[in-house]
């Protein structure tokens, strides 16, 4: 049945009353829906928090979750003069199996999802159950689930009197004179609120995507002295975009940029502004910027009926996209928005290739890579009328200065010829291209000779001057260049030779021909194996692709240490998940003991690993108890700690044949020491320290548990030695592992215990890491 409108009496036409309604049905009903439909916060004021006070994260209630599946767990709010509320505390999304510490956007209704503006730990997420404190010394600290510390203000000891946050969204440490003795202001990540200062010396760095937190490490927008500067962290790094840098800096006040209410702008030498971006609406509500993966600096408004929408791309000039360094990806060419490789020479001759057809894109490689071997064959492709972003900011600011504040000297050259730089970057193998510029007369210019290159920009309509790019490609063809002319003798002798050697020749060939196709065959039959064996072993972990691990560790760019047959990096999944990756190196037997290894290792789980090596090598006597029953842990490594702590502190070996019978196995006789309350009696009783030898006694004992879950992580063990955490109290002295028999290892070595190389060990108290000597990575699992 539908519903007809009726009006007991009026004086309006019957259209007007058909527009009045049509108004009514198609504008204010959606909204009024809309608010009825919508989630309600009701989020009262609370924006302060006093020293002491500690929050915990708690498992996400299914009915808090906003519609992208993210989640927030504020500890303290606050209202801006925008109405929108500031939320700081707890936030994730997708899975939620791990947090920020983070500052985000809420709205009491809320059409939209939260808007994280600054987080602590963006590279290292929490788990459930991490804890943040405000410690009594003032130190604000987030811990994760095993207590290891992740992120600290560093403040302890400055009179910290309490925590605010602000309604514009800095979060603060104030001390009893209600000054600020930290702000995250300061600490900027990859936004810039409304009113927001971006000083010299600090830098907005984007995250790899919405669900992956990572920073990339790729672009950078940073201020100096001269400007600010929005950059690709080549080698050197590369700016395609830059605020100022051609004045003079005339007082010892630091540059910055300020978000301004309709503008960007820069502060470089009195409190006016020195120069301004503007395109950026009148803030009538919250407004904010992003730093994105794709180097764009964009603004973002809230309003009431669209939530979060783009109004304006900060960066972004008259050449639009183009003018951003992976726009179309390496030695990819952009024009008018569209992507295209470099064409082929006047010769006809094709020298790149699109990376994938279906997404230009994503740039262009070269069918023959140069070669610094064979960097004779070097020769230059012309690509006339073309730009490159770094030398074509030179003359963004309406200047022809040649090269700008970015760009080195061994780099850059100006007043010269074009023929002087094809020279110079043929004789450096890194100099990928010579690109020319010049004015009236293209008998000398100025030139880029860049080491890497990204997009380049099509310059047909005459943008700025004259340009040209002559990038650097391998002349193959020259390879092959060899004189075909030999002295001539009488004709009758010349043939039969040729004859001859033209059959022997084509004979070696098909015989050459026909051993490597039996190789390659061999070969093929022989990966087939391999793939379909990977494939049957039991448990068998998940298999990445090459190129998904190495974007997943930014090209293997962390080393979290060296292992039996290679290094071992740090890597970040899409949810956000820690990964530690082993490569692999050498090749025969690394290839065999890796596939035996895997089979052994395939049921074994561990939280942050995505593969490992782990055959049975260490040195007996320092080996877990699991390892003689394949039921290998991530404790292993904690028990060898133990051992070697053990034989630190009594000053001797693991295993001593100089000591008496019942004394020869250090740990058979630390666990009867134990029993007789003489602990103390195992070490030199010259120094003073009872306490702090007793304490590393008892962590060593607590390293030794033969029940591997009851072991401490490696990481709450330095927090131990570093006074953070306090050793645990029901430690089981009678629980150790005993090594006096001879057990067998798989390859039927005997496992004794160690003798160590050094006639004895000698240490004193306090004991720290550093007398220990460790090397642990900067983020502990």
């Amino acid at each position: 049945m539908k519903l007809k409108p009726t009006f007991a009496s009026s004086s309006f036409h019957p259209t007007e009353m058909h527009l009045i309604w049509w108004i009514l049905y198609f504008f204010v009903l959606p909204h009024l829906l809309h608010l009825i439909n919508a989630q309600f916060y009701n989020v009262d004021d609370n924006p302060s928090a006093s020293i002491s006070t500690s929050w915990i994260i708690n498992t996400p209630d299914d009915s808090s979750f906003f519609s992208d599946g993210s989640y927030t767990e504020p500890i303290l709010t606050v209202t801006g003069s925008s109405g929108l509320q500031f939320g700081c505390g707890f936030f994730c999304n997708g899975t939620c199996v791990s947090f920020l510490f983070a500052i985000f956007f809420l709205s009491k209704v809320d059409p939209s999802v939260p808007q994280v503006v600054w987080s602590a730990n963006r590279n290292y997420p929490v788990l459930e159950k991490s804890t943040l404190q405000l410690t009594s010394v003032g130190d604000l600290v987030l811990k994760d689930v095993d207590g290891s510390i992740v992120w600290s203000t560093n403040t302890s000891g400055k009179s910290v009197a309490g925590l605010n946050l602000t309604d514009t969204g800095n979060l603060l440490l104030f001390d009893n004179q209600n000054a600020t003795v930290w702000q995250s202001f300061d600490h900027p990540t990859d936004c810039l609120l409304l009113g927001q200062k971006l000083m010299e010396g600090q830098k907005l760095t984007p995250s790899v995507s919405p669900t992956n937190w990572t920073e990339t490490g790729f672009f950078s927008l940073s201020v100096t002295a001269k400007g600010l500067f929005a950059s690709v962290e080549s080698n050197p790094p590369q700016v395609y975009y830059q605020l100022g840098g051609h004045g003079t800096k005339m007082n010892k006040e630091p540059t910055y940029v300020r978000f301004l209410n309709g503008s960007l702008a820069l502060f470089l030498n009195s409190s006016k502004p020195d120069d301004q971006i503007y395109g950026i609406p009148k803030a009538s509500s919250a407004q904010y910027m992003r730093f994105g993966s794709d180097g764009h600096l964009r603004a973002y408004a809230w309003n009431w009926a669209e939530g979060w929408t783009e109004v304006g791309d900060v960066l972004t000039g008259s050449y639009g996209d183009c003018s951003y360094p992976t726009v179309c990806g390496s030695y990819g060419i952009c024009s008018n928005g569209q992507c295209s490789c470099p064409p082929q020479d006047i010769n006809g001759k094709k020298y790149f290739e699109q990376v994938n057809y279906r997404q230009p894109n994503l740039g262009c490689r070269e069918i023959t890579p140069l070669s610094c071997e064979a960097s004779q064959n070097h020769t230059f492709l012309e690509l006339k009328d073309t730009i490159y972003f770094p030398f074509f900011m030179s003359f963004a600011n309406f200047t022809w200065n040649g090269c700008n504040a970015s760009l080195t000297p061994k780099s850059c050259k100006t007043n010269v010829t074009l023929e002087s730089c094809k020279v110079l970057c043929l004789k450096n193998c890194s100099c990928k291209a010579v690109y020319f510029q010049y004015d009236s007369h293209p008998a000398t210019g100025n030139c880029y000779m860049p080491s890497k290159i990204f997009s380049l920009m099509n310059n047909d309509e005459g943008y700025l001057y004259n340009s040209t790019v002559y990038v650097k490609v391998q002349n193959i063809s020259n390879i092959h260049n060899f004189p075909t002319t030999v002295p001539r003798k009488k004709k009758t002798s010349q043939v039969p030779m040729i004859l001859g050697s033209s059959i022997g020749s084509f004979v070696g060939l098909f015989i050459l021909i026909g051993i490597l196709m039996l190789l390659v065959w061999k070969k093929g039959k022989a990966d087939e194996v391999e793939e379909d064996y990977l494939d049957q072993v039991p448990g068998m972990l998940t298999r990445f692709l090459y190129e998904n691990l190495k974007a997943m560790t930014g090209n293997f760019c962390k080393v979290l240490g060296e292992g039996g047959f290679g290094s071992v990096f740090e890597g970040t999944l899409a949810d956000g998940t820690k990964i530690a990756v082993k490569q692999l190196n050498g090749k025969g037997q690394v290839n065999k003991s890796f596939l035996t290894e895997v089979e052994a290792i395939g049921s074994i789980h561990h939280v942050n690993l995505s593969k490992v090596v782990t055959t049975m090598r260490g040195t007996p006597g320092y080996l877990a108890p699991e390892w003689l029953n394949s039921a290998i842990t991530e404790k292993v490594d904690t028990y060898s700690f133990g051992v070697v702590t053990l034989e630190i502190v009594c000053e001797r070996r693991n295993f001593d044949r100089s000591q008496p019978e019942e004394q020869m196995h250090l740990l058979s006789h630390f666990e009867k020491m134990a029993e007789e309350n003489r602990l103390l009696d195992l070490v030199d009783n010259s120094q003073n320290h009872e306490a702090e030898k007793l304490k590393t006694l008892k962590v060593a004992a607590w390293c030794l548990q033969r029940d591997h879950a009851k072991r401490p992580r490696m990481s709450v063990v330095v927090n131990v030695l570093e006074g953070v955490n306090e050793v645990e109290n029901n430690i089981e002295y009678h629980n150790l592992f005993n090594p006096t028999s001879t057990r067998m290892s798989p390859e039927g070595t005997p496992l004794l215990p160690s003798i160590l190389s050094a006639p004895s060990l000698h240490v004193s108290f306090p004991m720290t890491l550093e007398m220990l000597d460790l090397t642990l990575p900067e983020c502990i699992a």
